[in-house]
């Protein structure tokens, strides 16, 4: 994909990958980049984005945002953002797949320029397998910044990974007997892994009802409706 810079904007340097910036500089160049769907700057390089693949990306992107979208929609207090930038600090501004934050009283806040500024709780990226930097790079990135749980689909590897900061060490959370694994940030987050990596969206959603009719959910509704 070519991105195409305009008269006024050749003094400025086009981004390009592998470029090792400040996070102000970043920002500077991709500004003057309207055309460009998706940069990040990690441990302060630039990692741009390859054109997407449909089921490589697209659709389990779509089911993702879908399943976050459901459980938002049943939950006040939380915003729900596909693609968003997030500035988590002097070397780190990624763009994730999808994310998870509670608005007041939350890890993260909304700048006045409309960005995200500090840790979501809870982030996926869809990668394609587990040399992709969202496993190593990023991982230790939302690590560090406290990001509660992270999310990662491996597409071609046909696995899902959620982590959990405990102790600022991310472990693996496992599925219940069921084959259910249930969030410890965001209660009646429901996710059945096998279903999601069948493409069986109507049992994913089926399983997160099930999810939101728990007694520890409405708990964190009632607690999220006194902020």
């Amino acid at each position: 994909m070519v991105t195409t810079v305009t008269s006024s904007q050749l003094k400025i340097p086009p981004l390009e990958n592998g470029d090792k910036l400040t996070r102000k500089e970043f920002e500077h160049r991709y500004h003057a980049m309207p055309n460009l769907k998706k940069a990040e700057l990690i441990e302060g390089i630039v990692y741009m984005a390859s054109p997407l693949r449909v089921k490589g990306h697209g659709e389990p992107h779509s089911d993702i945002m879908t399943w976050l979208g459901v459980y938002k929609a049943s939950t006040p207090g939380l915003m729900s953002a596909d693609n968003a930038t997030v500035r988590l600090d002097a070397d780190n501004e990624p763009q994730p797949d999808a994310l998870l934050r509670i608005k007041i009283g939350g890890q993260s806040t909304i700048s006045e320029d409309d960005y995200v500024e500090g840790a979501p709780e809870l982030i996926v990226e869809i990668a394609a397998s587990t040399a992709s930097y969202d496993l190593h790079q990023k991982l230790n990135v939302y690590r560090r910044n406290q990001v509660q749980e992270y999310l990662v689909w491996r597409v071609y590897d046909n696995e899902f990974d959620w982590f959990k900061l405990e102790e600022s060490k991310y472990i693996q959370l496992e599925p219940n007997k069921d084959g259910v694994v249930c969030s410890q940030v965001f209660p009646g987050l429901w996710l059945d892994k096998m279903a999601l990596l069948a493409g069986d969206l109507a049992q994913v959603l089926a399983i997160l009802q099930l999810g939101l009719g728990t007694p520890e959910y409405q708990s964190f509704v009632k607690k999220l409706s006194e902020h």
